[in-house]
C-alpha cells in the first residue's frame, strides 16, 4: 500500500479486479476526497482514472486507463 503525496493530491497505488482482468496502477486522490472510497463512492463520476498500469500482471506497463465503475468487482489499497 504505497502512499505519497503531492501537494493536496495523495497518489495510492491500487489493484482493481473486473470480471475479465485485473489492473494494478496508481490512482489520484484529492485532498477534499481523501479516500479512495470517497472517489468511489462519487455519483458524479463514472470511472476511475489509473495510471502506470499492468493489466493481469504483465510487465508492460499502459500510462493511463480508465475504468468504468460499474465493472469494478473489488479493490486492494
Amino acid at each position: 500500500m504505497a502512499k505519497t503525496s503531492m501537494g493536496d493530491t495523495k497518489k495510492v497505488a491500487i489493484t482493481v479486479r473486473t470480471q475479465s482482468a485485473t489492473y494494478s496502477g496508481t490512482i489520484y486522490v484529492p485532498a477534499m476526497r481523501k479516500r479512495v472510497s470517497d472517489l468511489l463512492n462519487d455519483e458524479g463520476k463514472m470511472f476511475v482514472n489509473l495510471t502506470d498500469v499492468s493489466i493481469n500482471g504483465g510487465a508492460e506497463r499502459i500510462p493511463f486507463i480508465s475504468i468504468n465503475k460499474n465493472l469494478i468487482e473489488s479493490i486492494i489499497e
